[in-house]
């Protein structure tokens, strides 16, 4: 329940952020909504959320930069499906933009909705102190450049046909998948009451194993679950010989290691009681999720 009405109130949200359709130019900014709207799970949007409640946020803080940090998400997914990338056709159950639009406006899509994120998270003020908003800007923008997402997905595409080590591949999706979703719950956690140092470790440790928790039930999902579930194309990773946690522990092990991930999780918002409810109660999603 508390998910389902930050994820419609969260859609509502984004309804209004995104340049209108009747906007010049207009097969632009409807490309951009086509990309964002009516699809995903919001995983990244409910975590910023989550470390939000934990620190007693105001909620059109945490729309904000859940709508950035989604926004960032959304461009990769476009970028990431293109022809030069992973060259796939489908996406959160629809054709994906390139598909959709054409290979230029989906190259300008991810471009747009990179900026409109860094846009939103400068124009509103998300914290009493600039020095901290500056702060979280720059975590945004690490996460998403050569040094978190983009550079994740560099070693991605340089990885095909090659044999990573297990350690090689977490590093890789430490800055892939994992980048992104650390700075959710970093960012929702910051639009609140101060933190101490060691809390916010605390977060950032929860973050990185629900990352990598993530993608390695993303993995096994992607060798079990067939393309209308996933609403994207299944298998296409063994079929363009990318290495993952399937593929080199085997689904029993990359299911324990998911298990363990989960667990470490929980273990660091021990110290949070019940006010890091909702952040446990999505690491279970995670976990357990089917699509």
């Amino acid at each position: 329940m508390w998910a389902s009405s930050h994820q419609s109130r969260f859609e509502d949200q984004l309804q209004q952020l995104l340049p209108q359709p009747d906007i010049a130019p207009q097969r632009l900014h409807e490309a951009m909504r086509y990309s964002v709207l009516d699809g995903g799970k919001r995983v990244r949007p409910l975590l910023a959320f989550a470390a939000g409640d934990l620190v007693g946020a105001d909620s059109m803080r945490v729309n904000i930069v859940a709508a950035a940090v989604e926004l960032i998400h959304a461009y990769s997914l476009v970028h990431d499906d293109m022809p030069c990338m992973d060259n796939d056709v489908l996406r959160r159950g629809k054709p994906t933009c390139h598909v959709e639009y054409d290979d230029a406006t989906a190259l300008l899509v991810g471009d747009s909705l990179q900026s409109l994120a860094f846009q939103l998270i400068t124009e509103h003020q998300l914290s009493n102190n600039a020095v901290q908003q500056l702060a979280m800007i720059k975590l945004l923008a690490t996460a998403s450049g050569s040094r978190g997402m983009a550079g994740g997905q560099a070693i991605d595409l340089a990885s095909v046909g090659n044999q990573l080590s297990v350690p090689e591949l977490e590093f890789m999706h430490i800055h892939k998948t994992g980048a992104l979703i650390r700075a959710a719950v970093l960012l929702g956690a910051q639009c609140g009451s101060a933190l101490e140092e060691v809390e916010l470790a605390r977060l950032d440790r929860y973050g990185k194993c629900v990352g990598l928790a993530f993608q390695v039930v993303d993995d096994v999902l992607d060798s079990e679950a067939d393309t209308v579930t996933l609403g994207k194309t299944a298998g296409k990773d063994a079929k363009q010989d990318k290495p993952t946690y399937v593929t080199l522990l085997g689904v029993q092990a990359a299911k324990q290691m998911a298990a363990e991930l989960h667990d470490e999780a929980l273990e660091a918002l021990v110290e949070f009681g019940e006010s890091a409810r909702r952040l446990r109660e999505i690491a279970n999603f995670i976990l357990l999720r089917k699509f």
